[in-house]
């Protein structure tokens, strides 16, 4: 890559700057689409009866599948979050890449000025610095400054041409760099936009299934998920291994207060792609209340159950962060005696739950 090339490049990127400063769209509430396109992946679903149910069978199937899509929905979500998280940081990285291809060109042009400076002097003196000169001269004295002042004056052209060399090879590095920083942001907004559609279509699907329904299906609908709930909470709780006696209530100051910020959303909507302070989504949730605390953690249920340290769900403490569905799809925050609190799904508010109400995956400490 020749100079021009680095310098072209690097005029595009900060005039791309002004780009990064247009916010992602933001994270509210989808409005799903009046007919979502059948390749959004969300599922034919068989329409609900068109008068009342005819029986807890029929409702029962109705929920399963609404459970299902809003499942796919969450997944979707989760990986509408990481492609946001890493377009931030790609974003970022190429601010800063840009700002050093501009100190770099900075640096190059007064490293040229001051190489084309000894030059002109050399040609003034006819092809001889100074202190060539004097080591011409018959004076002992003279002699020995003058071979000082060659040594000194040949060592301060050898650095200024090799910080000039390095120079236009980070300048190079720096624009690679950059370029490789774009297509990765162009790529995870790519992702953004597919995950969007995909949320959409899967709410928008779950929407009409419960649109269809009349009020006191619905009532009865939403006491089939409590039941459904609370039978998975009972088997949970029947082989749960006994809570191991050394870590109860060791829960540290830090896992008090995410504690306690999580319980305090309680009652606040599900959206996703939030992350507060007036709704959330179930990570949003989580990365907040331990933002809250102190202790930064990823963003993602996927990423936390990836990243953070993994512990026995029988040493189990507040503050811990249980994984749930072979996805990683879905989170909560343990609040002790077999609850958690969490943010379910779009139509939810955020709210306390059994812990074993859904299908653990695994639990994750944040300050282990």
């Amino acid at each position: 890559m020749n100079r021009r090339h680095c310098a072209a490049a690097a005029i595009t990127l900060v005039c791309a700057l002004g780009l990064l400063t247009v916010p992602v769209q933001a994270m509210a509430a989808p409005t799903p689409d009046s007919s979502p396109s059948p390749s959004a992946s969300a599922p034919a679903m068989p329409a609900a009866p068109a008068g009342p149910a005819s029986s807890e069978k029929d409702l029962e199937k109705i929920r399963e599948q609404i459970e299902t899509l809003y499942r796919k929905a969450g997944a979707a979500t989760d990986a509408y979050n990481l492609a946001e998280e890493q377009a931030k940081k790609q974003s970022g990285e190429i601010v800063k890449l840009a700002k050093a291809i501009v100190d770099g060109q900075a640096r190059i042009a007064e490293l040229k000025d001051r190489a084309g400076a000894q030059a002109r002097e050399q040609y003034r003196n006819g092809g001889l610095p100074p202190g060539a000169q004097l080591a011409l001269s018959d004076d002992p004295q003279l002699f020995l400054d003058g071979v000082n002042k060659v040594r000194t004056s040949q060592q301060a052209t050898k650095t200024v041409l090799a910080e000039l060399n390095r120079t236009q090879e980070d300048l190079e590095t720096y624009t690679q760099d950059a370029s490789t920083n774009w297509q990765k942001l162009e790529t995870n907004r790519v992702r953004q936009a597919k995950a969007r559609k995909k949320i959409n279509a899967q709410i928008a699907a779950a929407e009409k299934l419960e649109s269809q329904l009349e009020k006191e299906e619905l009532a009865r609908l939403r006491q089939l998920e409590q039941d459904a709930a609370n039978r998975a909470q009972s088997a949970w709780l029947a082989t749960r291994p006994a809570p191991n006696a050394a870590v109860s209530g060791a829960t540290t100051a830090a896992g008090e207060a995410a504690v306690a910020f999580a319980t305090a959303q309680i009652g606040k909507p599900y959206v996703w792609g939030a992350t507060g302070p007036g709704s959330y989504d179930c990570s949003g949730l989580t990365s907040q209340a331990w933002a809250a605390a102190g202790r930064p953690i990823p963003r993602t249920s996927q990423e936390q159950w990836r990243l953070l340290p993994r512990i026995d769900i029988q040493d189990m403490r507040p503050g811990d962060l249980i994984i749930y569905h072979a996805d990683a799809s879905h989170v909560g925050m343990y609040v002790g005696d077999g609850a958690i609190v969490h943010s379910p799904r779009p139509g939810r508010n955020v709210t306390l739950a059994g812990a074993g109400s859904m299908k653990i995956l695994g639990v994750v400490r944040p300050d282990r």
